[in-house]
């Protein structure tokens, strides 16, 4: 299915009842921030601010739940996607046996050369209006956190192509708005238009680009979708709307961007140019990405539809949407993996806390012994899956869709001494815990049922148990809160708060628990801070899958008998405590103004029955005001 426009999609969230317009006036600068977060992590419908005091509305929230990431996508439900897939791969690679076989492939060669994108003469709707000084402060561009260095464009389809080969690629990269013609360019030296750059940098050229905003949501997906570098995102799209993108050339560069697009924003970056000091910017892992150096945009040129709609989201604590958007590249991208590279994998699933590249769970059909280690070694060298951080493998039996079996899993077949392993290499720039910059820890957690080869002696499976928390916590003084509900169910898991105070701190206290006859039954112990509401296992696992750098962090201590005690250290890191050198980021929450000012318009906004803001519960994380922790 294809929308012919963003209107068009926004016709379908409201005929569908997902869709919530707001008339009153509400300030882009944290105030929609405050009542998207709200409605986001309630499962609340998309949101249409009409009045922005520009001239334009703007969508948020628009692919925020796993029913309008269908709509967006056009599909019943996400897995149809790469069922496609693998029909037409089972079809291109099938053995062909004779003359007729091979005709009757030529209707679906004539569908694949249907979704090839097409460029096409004339303007396209996109540039119904060209702004004569194009001035991108005109559009409602938000603020979203309290401590962003400004105004961030955060749903931009970036495109641009390689000079030597002349292959397009289309990205998503945040841009902060300096001035009426200057925002920067935010891409990662990972990225496949960071390697564009440097090319143009050592032609000693400049760098067309052109942003585009809005048309069909299926653009804004695909612009995220981890695609090889000479795989154009515009085939993609086609193959999900059954429709070739068609495209119109910009008006003062030569690219061309999709004739349905709201927002056309052309310009070009000068690789001989001083970067600007861009950010910081509450991020998708829920902490402040900080400032750094990157490339000047310079606009050259605005175009937009006559009745445009500006897109927008937000990051910060998950959920958000974005998290919907990585549910669609999992179940999309699962099938590529199973058929191209490790047809052992059954399912794979990117829990929400994990915030993408943190925390990553797989099921195989296991057939030896080492099975789960190959399939690591593969995973960690396949595309954006070097940046994954914590790599859970189970076999078949067990449904990684649910978290409590997952669970049960590495408590029945997991020997911390044998079935954890460690590996260090490249990880997120926006990874705040590794000890240098993009470069870090890594861990693969095997819970498929070992067979014999792989059994270790000491090994034993989970049992429940109630654990004396109130004597254990008068024996360690240090221990502020003890969360033991996943041993009750046979899951050896235990969470501690602790109130961090001395050098080597949760190291030396492992080492004690370890030795203590009342926790010789658990397998694995998660610290986090004192401030963290350990109760909620959802924030545990957030807090411990951003905080941890896995090889200087999680620590396997013998126990008293014979068996070993996995402690992973999710507290965060300092130069006094830790001898942690880089500055670590501010966990993201609103300021208490913003959150007065919505409380007080609430009503009056026509949102329903009232939501309080989700910053209230993690404000005891915040230290100090601004985007850095001060100590």
């Amino acid at each position: 299915m294809q929308y012919k426009s963003l209107q068009a999609f926004v016709d379908a969230l409201e005929a569908a009842g997902e869709l919530v317009r707001v008339k009153e006036f509400v300030d882009p600068k944290l105030e929609i921030t405050e009542i998207a977060d709200r409605y986001i992590k309630s499962d609340k419908p998309a949101l249409l601010f009409e009045n922005t005091g520009t001239g334009f509305p703007l969508l948020i929230n628009s692919m925020g739940s796993y029913k309008r990431m269908c709509m967006a996508l056009g599909v019943d439900h996400l897995d149809a996607i790469g069922d496609d897939i693998a029909g037409l791969f089972k079809k291109f690679t099938s053995p062909k046996q004779g003359l007729l076989d091979k005709v009757m492939m030529l209707p679906e060669l004539g569908k694949v050369a249907s979704w090839m994108p097409k460029e096409i003469k004339g303007k396209g709707a996109c540039q119904e209006v060209v702004m004569q000084d194009p001035d991108i402060t005109k559009l409602p561009v938000m603020t979203c956190w309290p401590a962003d260095g400004g105004p961030f464009i955060t749903l931009p389809v970036i495109h641009t192509i390689d000079p030597e080969n002349g292959i397009r690629n289309v990205g998503m990269y945040r841009m902060q708005v300096f001035g009426p013609k200057l925002t920067g360019m935010h891409w990662h030296k990972h990225k496949v238009s960071a390697g564009h750059f440097n090319k143009y940098k050592q032609l000693g050229k400049r760098m067309p680009v052109s942003v585009v905003l809005g048309g069909d949501p299926v653009y804004t997906y695909c612009a995220t979708a981890p695609l090889p570098p000479n795989v154009d995102e515009y085939l993609l799209a086609g193959f999900i709307r059954k429709r070739k993108v068609e495209l119109v050339k910009c008006i003062t560069n030569e690219l061309y961007v999709p004739a349905d697009a709201d927002f056309v924003i052309e310009g070009y970056v000068d690789p001989q140019e001083d970067f600007i000091y861009e950010g910081p910017f509450g991020d998708h892992t829920g902490y402040y990405s900080l400032a750094d150096y990157y490339p000047k945009f310079h606009i050259t040129c605005i175009t937009h539809k006559k009745h445009a709609i500006y897109p927008s989201t937000i990051v910060g604590i998950p959920p958000q949407e974005d998290a919907w958007i990585g549910k669609a590249t999992e179940r999309i991208f699962l099938t590529p993996i199973k058929l191209t590279m490790l047809p052992e994998v059954e399912d794979m699933e990117l829990p929400i806390e994990g915030v993408f590249h943190n925390l990553t769970i797989v099921k195989i059909k296991k057939e030896y012994a080492g099975h789960a280690q190959k399939v690591m070694n593969a995973m960690w060298g396949a595309g954006q899956m070097m940046f994954n951080k914590i790599l859970v493998i189970c076999d078949t039996g067990v449904d990684i869709h649910d978290y409590a079996a997952v669970a049960k899993a590495i408590s029945n077949h997991v020997d911390p001494a044998q079935d954890i392993y460690f590996s260090t290499g490249p990880m997120d720039v926006l990874d705040h815990s590794c000890s240098k910059f993009a470069f870090g820890g890594k861990m693969c957690i095997d819970a498929t049922e070992k067979l014999p080869e792989e059994i270790s002696p000491a090994h034993t499976p989970a049992q429940p148990f109630r654990l004396d928390v109130q004597g254990l916590m008068s024996r360690y003084g240090d221990i502020v809160y003890i969360n033991d509900s996943l041993l009750h169910s046979g899951m050896n898991c235990l969470c501690i708060a602790v109130k961090k105070s001395k050098p080597g701190h949760i190291r030396q206290l492992h080492q004690q628990l370890s030795q203590d006859p009342a926790l010789q039954q658990v397998k694995f112990i998660a610290y986090v801070d004192h401030t963290v509401e350990a109760a909620d296992i959802a924030v545990v696992t957030w807090n411990t899958a951003n905080n941890m750098d896995a090889r200087r962090d999680a620590f396997v201590v013998p126990g008293l008998h014979g068996n070993q005690i996995c402690g992973f250290d999710g507290t965060r890191k300092s130069k006094q405590l830790d001898g942690f050198d880089r500055p670590w980021p501010n966990v993201i929450v609103m300021d208490a103004a913003t959150i007065t000012a919505i409380d007080q318009k609430w009503e009056k906004l026509g949102l329903g029955a009232f939501l309080p803001s989700p910053s209230h519960k993690y404000l005891n994380q915040v230290v100090g005001t601004g985007a850095v922790v001060e100590e």
